[in-house]
């Protein structure tokens, strides 16, 4: 005769507390279904694409891209369907190897900043120097043609009264080239060209990594902004951007300001075009 609960008595509480210990895919799915939520509200609410979506709920992480990106998405998915991301991204780490060291960003993107860009010819300069060249010659000419009985000749030319008075200006003024000037403009963007999508983006808040490409795929600018930094993207058709941390970005797109409300240390994947910003 036995004291207490047998073995098969303890059986059903040890099978509760183990079917209690959800996966993460699981407890964000669950957590979805309870807050009455779908994917598709989901994929709105936080623009992670509805196929990671998909493959975070079955446990399926490859699609995110890597551990950081993997838990970026955790963190991003739990808030959305009200739960706390900490204990979702320690079980992670757990069932992944741990949480990844971090890679010091400065040495991996000094190269990638030191290194000359290659630019194309000066066309303003060569033109300023065509400019003063012309002037030059014409104030030569004027001045060499007062001399003589041609300065009348030279100043018919030019559109004016001819006269033989020497006491008159060489160079006749209205036919001195005005130097081109740039009008200034608030930013960098703000005369964006509609046939083209321009993307600034700042580090406001922040240091974040950032990676964009063209509509070919062709890398961008793939690095570090420390905080204060910007830059500006520009093509013909789309710019596909990657966030390392969305909640340190200011975004401006084709001149207008984003205001998505972009969480501190969430992944972003976003896309432009040239009709953008537009909602969704």
């Amino acid at each position: 005769m036995s004291i207490g609960n047998s073995p098969e008595d303890e059986r059903p509480f040890e099978d509760d507390r183990e079917q209690a210990r959800l996966s993460v895919g699981r407890a964000l799915k669950q957590a979805r279904i309870d807050a009455g939520l779908t994917v598709d509200d989901i994929t709105n609410a936080t623009r992670v694409r509805i196929a990671i979506v998909h493959a975070i709920e079955a446990d399926d992480f490859a699609p995110c891209g890597g551990d950081v990106y993997a838990r970026g998405h955790i963190r991003t998915l739990a808030k959305a369907v009200h739960l706390d991301p900490a204990p979702l991204l320690a079980q992670y780490d757990a069932e992944h190897g741990g949480r990844p060291a971090p890679t010091p960003a400065a040495p991996l993107f000094e190269a990638e900043r030191i290194r000359p860009e290659r630019r194309g010819p000066n066309w303003t300069a060569a033109m300023v120097a065509a400019i003063v060249a012309v002037v030059g010659f014409v104030g030569f000419t004027a001045f060499k043609g007062g001399d003589d009985s041609g300065g009348a000749k030279t100043q018919v030319a030019e559109g004016s009264t001819p006269s033989v008075s020497k006491s008159a200006s060489p160079t006749p003024k209205n036919n001195k080239p005005a130097t081109p000037k740039s009008d200034p403009s608030d930013s960098a963007i703000a005369a964006a060209p509609q046939d083209k999508v321009t993307v600034q983006v700042s580090a406001a808040d922040g240091r974040s990594w950032i990676s964009a490409k063209d509509h070919n795929g062709r890398l961008l600018f793939d690095g570090l902004l420390k905080q204060g930094d910007s830059k500006t993207f520009q093509d013909s058709d789309k710019i596909n951007l990657v966030l390392g941390d969305a909640g340190a970005i200011q975004l401006y797109v084709n001149g207008k300001k984003i205001e998505d409300d972009f969480q501190p240390g969430a992944v972003e994947r976003l896309t432009y075009t040239k009709g953008d910003p537009q909602v969704g």
